[in-house]
């Protein structure tokens, strides 16, 4: 008997969750309500689509173990996304000063537009998978508390049901799972939301003749001020493009307009992002967001859980987007299903829930890192800052002063914030004592650029300051 698997939502989530179900299943089906654009264009179905991504270490790694026969790494490159060393490639302003720069090549980050890096994967999957995409909303599960057993769908013809063997929820932000599962019978879902009031601006800049290998560069937001957090960042993408995607919290909002667009970015603790931009040539409007919240839906909690049912991506927990996670965060949900799937047959009883559970380790991490930051903000809604998140954010605070100018320990940073490891590698005792004995080499008075570089920045500068 043929069996087949329902994928709802054909982002990245939905995607890969997707290439790991066709090798166990003769049929996969992916919904999706917008009509998917024929090349890498954006769609109204992401409406963080338009700012900036950084496919991180950790999500390249998961992503290179799902599709079959496939480097996505690879692929990604050679649709034009650029590859950025963390050690080596970057300018980062934090609030304990700026990074040194190293020279090695490792940590290596994955950077393009949204809309590129979802064709990609999309093509990708449907070449080298049994995957089928259809313009379909889906309404509600079918089954019982104790099993799913397919999805009711509203197509141009009508509504009808769809029988699956197994059912995955990866339709985002907005997906409507707790009423889906109180449909079935299942209460008292916990979730939580801590909300900012983050807003995305951004504008798409070509990049100016001679700046092609000048460094992906980050002034990052302060919250240890209690003063609205403002952060700025210049990332290169397919196209000889600059993506410049500002963001400010409740109250240090960010404008749309072009004129104070740029003087966001000079009134920043350091004016380099206005700088690189004054002398370069803008190529669209300011784009502007506000679903920026962090929302988590504890699924992985409830006292029962259905057979053959798996939430992935968005649709089980968002994150501020200033901290680049999420779509690691869905690659690496997806490894879980892999992952799982090779273990065990797709009818073994518990399979669903230990994806579950398993995906929930990634979200954990990233959770962790993105909340213990943003409730410090003023003016923050969703709860006050408890034990365990000031806890956090002091040793957080504490380790980024020693990465300004260790290795040691920024290779420990990056290692948890790229999630390629979990938070327990900063109880190493060789991170614990980087920590404890702070940065070796004195704090840097500016940006560490190369002399071509100053020269780049120096050429392009239009201001005054």
């Amino acid at each position: 008997m043929s069996r087949r698997a329902v994928v709802i939502g054909a982002g990245l989530a939905g995607m890969l969750a997707a290439a790991a179900l066709s090798a166990v299943v003769d049929e996969v089906i992916v919904l999706d309500r917008d009509e998917l654009p024929d090349g890498p264009e954006h769609r109204k179905g992401l409406p963080q689509g338009r700012h900036a991504h950084l496919l991180m270490p950790g999500g390249i790694a998961a992503m290179e173990d799902l599709v079959p026969g496939v480097s996505m790494r690879s692929h990604l490159l050679a649709a034009g996304a650029h590859e950025i060393s963390l050690a080596s490639g970057m300018l980062v302003l934090t609030p304990e000063g700026w990074f040194h720069r190293w020279r090695h090549d490792d940590h290596n980050m994955i950077t393009c537009s949204r809309a590129l890096l979802d064709w990609t994967v999309r093509v990708a999957v449907q070449a080298n998978s049994k995957v089928e995409i259809r313009k379909a909303q889906a309404l509600e599960l079918i089954g019982t508390w104790r099993r799913v057993h397919g999805v009711r769908i509203k197509t141009a013809i009508g509504e009808v049901g769809l029988d699956a063997d197994f059912v995955v929820d990866a339709s985002g932000r907005g997906s409507r799972i707790v009423k889906w599962l109180g449909l079935l019978g299942l209460f008292g879902i916990r979730e939580r939301t801590i909300d900012s009031g983050l807003v995305n601006a951004t504008r798409i800049y070509r990049v100016p003749t001679g700046a092609q290998d000048f460094p992906l560069t980050l002034v990052q937001a302060n919250p240890y001020i209690r003063q609205p957090g403002r952060s700025a960042t210049v990332v290169p993408i397919e196209g000889d493009r600059w993506m410049v995607s500002l963001a400010g919290t409740r109250g240090g909002e960010p404008p749309a307009d072009p004129e104070g667009f740029l003087q966001y970015t000079l009134d920043l603790p350091h004016p380099i992002v206005g700088q690189l931009i004054s002398g370069a040539e803008p190529l669209t409007d300011v784009f502007i967001s506000r679903s920026t919240s962090n929302a988590r839906r504890y699924l992985e909690k409830a006292h029962h859980w259905p057979e053959g049912f798996v939430v992935l991506g968005d649709a089980l927990a968002t994150f501020n987007p200033a901290y680049g996670q999420g779509m690691s965060v869905a690659a690496l949900g997806a490894r879980a299903l892999s992952r799982e799937l090779q273990r065990a047959d797709l009818a073994v009883p518990g399979l669903a829930r230990r994806v579950q559970r398993a995906a929930t380790k990634s979200v954990d991490a990233a959770w962790t890192m993105a909340v213990s930051q943003d409730i410090l903000f003023p003016g923050v809604r969703g709860g006050s800052p408890t034990v365990v998140d000031r806890t956090a954010a002091r040793f957080a605070r504490r380790l980024t002063n020693a990465a300004t100018g260790s290795y040691s320990a920024a290779t420990a940073l990056w290692d948890v914030t790229s999630l390629s490891t979990g938070p327990a590698r900063l109880l190493r005792p060789d991170t614990v004592l980087a920590t404890v004995n702070g940065s070796p080499l004195p704090a840097l008075a500016g940006p560490p650029l190369t002399g071509h570089e100053r020269e780049v920045l120096r050429s392009l500068n239009r201001t005054s300051g």
